[in-house]
């Protein structure tokens, strides 16, 4: 394994730190995405894939699906990790639940995934929006499955409560990164407030997922602690991924982490007891997310592969 350059200081950006040929990625193209394009804009959604520069974006919208973004495309909070613009947010659009079901419905996706801005401002957190949205989703495509990508509400349990209540096939809120990152990557955040998250949701019974990022600052002993954390307050699903910097106002990346690595830390995620691991440089927390809610589908596919290379 090829050891790469490792910044020990978050605040100084690397010196000429190279992209690895394994974080290349294909340009948008394809009648496929094309529609799918048409159809974000014709019925002014946000989507994460773009506010968030997802890299992959041309496969999944080629794919004919996408990532929604409800509650406008302004976020009160400032991640320091994060594309998606910081500032006052719109009022509140009560017809966009509606909208997204209905685009939901003409893209004909077997899986959705919803995520939000924070609202902080908000006095639900955006909880009632989520719920109608959910609700709206199901009514009117009851055939399609649905992950909702949520914040953490303050860690208030009667909006996550709202969540729970609209009963979505998957709940997902990400912890981004290790404890001791989290003051510096997560401004407003609280590591032990997402995990407080995840908990609730599970003990609410859904299937819970989070997701995290590589190569900010974090060590490798640090990720597994985080793992073991979250085996401990039952997460099912869990997402590794490479950070990639949006802008040069944001955190630099400290270094690109290995294919090899990734694949270590699947292996880790499978023994410590995740149902499903979702592990590689490209990966981002929707990725392949049509896979996420079929319980036992990533450890057995794990342990056939075990088997095999035993074999």
């Amino acid at each position: 394994m090829q050891e790469l350059p490792v910044i020990t200081s978050i605040d100084t950006p690397p010196s000429r730190i190279q992209k690895p040929n394994w974080l290349r990625v294909k340009l948008p193209i394809g009648e496929d995405y094309k529609h799918v394009r048409n159809l974000v804009d014709t019925h002014k959604l946000h989507t994460i894939c773009e506010s968030g520069n997802c890299p992959n974006m041309g496969e999944c919208w080629g794919a004919g699906t996408a990532t929604f973004m409800i509650l406008g495309n302004i976020c009160t909070r400032s991640c320091r990790f994060c594309a998606v613009a910081t500032g006052r947010p719109l009022p509140v659009d009560w017809d966009e639940p509606q909208r997204v079901a209905e685009a939901i419905h003409l893209m004909k996706v077997k899986h959705a995934v919803i995520t939000s801005v924070d609202r902080d401002e908000l006095e639900d957190g955006g909880a009632a929006i989520w719920y109608n949205t959910i609700v709206a989703v199901k009514t009117l495509n009851p055939e399609t499955t649905l992950e909702t990508l949520i914040g953490d509400f303050k860690g208030q349990q009667k909006d996550i409560q709202r969540v729970i209540d609209a009963a979505p096939e998957v709940v997902s809120h990400n912890m981004e990164t290790v404890e001791r990152m989290t003051s510096k990557v997560r401004v407003q955040a609280k590591y032990r407030r997402s995990l407080a998250v995840l908990d609730a949701l599970k003990k609410g019974g859904m299937r819970t997922k989070t997701g995290m990022m590589l190569g900010i600052g974090e060590e490798k002993y640090e990720v597994v602690e985080s793992m073991k954390h979250l085996v401990d307050v039952g997460c099912d699903v869990l997402t590794l991924g490479q950070y990639l910097q949006p802008t040069t106002k944001h955190l630099p990346v400290q270094r690109f982490v290995h294919p090899d690595e990734f694949a270590e830390l699947r292996e880790i995620g499978y023994s410590l007891g995740f149902d499903y691991v979702e592990s590689g440089p490209l990966v981002r927390s929707s990725y392949h997310s049509e896979k996420h809610v079929i319980k036992g589908w990533g450890k057995n596919k794990w342990q056939e592969e075990k088997a095999l290379n035993n074999g």
